[in-house]
């Protein structure tokens, strides 16, 4: 791919409309300094310096896709409660157009991380992760179907929160089959949830959760092959995007065709979010109309922005432009195939 022909694509992001169906959380970050241990226990101090919330889960997806200039629609659920006005205040703002189902017998998900120092102490979990009960399905169903034919493309963003159930996926891919044309189904997966995502558009997992689904550690080309086909015979999946932290992603298009796309990262402080960045970016480029691997070699340009930045930030158009500017052609190889 030329640079001219990368800067269009990216040009050629804007307005396009994709579905983001999955859990979403409220990050929550505490931040400060240790000074002394406690007398209480022998655990650290934090004076707290500073408080600040994020959208996570399926709303950092959304957020990204609205960065690069897509048009999210953001479907899940919340709790009936004070961090659900939150998170519902926040998608506003962010400008994410919505539809959440509140839930009365669930609260809404939130992760609280105290740091201290630049260092992660201990994360506090608030979540209630069994499957939704069957009126809050139903609602989320009906928003599904009354959407869907407005989309070409829709993520599912399973944290193993509860919302992509068994029961969820086997009467959303009946749904989706039903539409003509059908749209396209990505997926970022959760390991324990693998033989849920029979016969998806495009599976995106990161080398520690191939290995999980594969069985077998993945470390190399040759590992990274192996365990893709793995993951084909299991799931029957039309695509599969493995993604190699700095050793770059390998894009299976089928079992006959494997290209490698190196990393784009000029630096990496934090890797958190990446893979809703690659997942966003993939499928925003799909939405537009662009083949498979332009879509996923613009997914590793916006992943390269992101990690150069602290906590689950996003890339903007501007910011992919200045990066593919900065960097040499991408030399995307193949692995197997003509």
């Amino acid at each position: 791919m030329s640079i001219e022909s990368i800067h269009a694509a990216i040009t050629g992001l804007e307005g396009h409309k994709v579905m983001i169906i999955g859990d979403l959380m409220l990050d929550h970050y505490l931040m400060g300094g240790v000074e002394r241990i406690s007398p209480e226990a022998p655990v650290p101090v934090v004076k707290v310096e500073s408080e600040s919330f994020l959208l996570g889960g399926a709303g950092n997806v959304a957020r990204n896709i609205a960065s690069i200039g897509g048009a999210p629609l953001l479907i899940s659920t919340i709790g009936d409660d004070l961090d659900g006005t939150e998170v519902d205040r926040m998608c506003l703002e962010a400008n994410l157009t919505t539809s959440l189902v509140r839930t009365v017998d669930r609260p809404t998900t939130k992760k609280t991380r105290i740091i201290a120092s630049n260092q992660q102490v201990v994360r506090v979990d608030h979540e209630q992760a069994d499957p939704l009960d069957a009126v809050a399905l139903a609602a989320l169903l009906e928003t599904i179907e009354k959407n869907v034919p407005d989309y070409r493309v829709i993520i599912l963003s399973d944290y193993g929160k509860g919302l992509i159930s068994e029961e969820f996926m086997e009467r959303f891919m009946a749904l989706v089959a039903t539409c003509e044309p059908r749209p396209m189904v990505l997926v970022d997966p959760k390991t324990v949830h693998y033989d849920r995502y029979q016969g998806v558009d495009l599976l995106t997992p990161n080398t520690k959760e191939a290995s999980e689904g594969a069985g077998f550690p993945v470390s190399d080309k040759d590992s990274v092959m192996k365990a893709g086909f793995a993951l084909f015979d299991r799931l029957q999946c039309k695509n599969l995007l493995i993604t190699m932290g700095p050793g770059g992603m390998a894009l299976f298009e089928g079992t006959d065709s494997i290209q490698h796309i190196p990393t784009f990262a000029r630096k990496v402080f934090d890797v958190t979010g990446a893979g809703d960045t690659v997942i966003a970016t993939t499928a925003l480029a799909l939405a537009a109309g662009m083949d498979l691997l332009t879509a996923c070699t613009l997914a590793n340009y916006a992943a390269g922005v992101v990690v150069g930045q602290v906590g689950a930030a996003t890339a903007s158009p501007d910011d992919l432009h200045e990066t593919v500017d900065e960097l040499p052609e991408p030399e995307v190889s193949r692995w197997l195939g003509k």
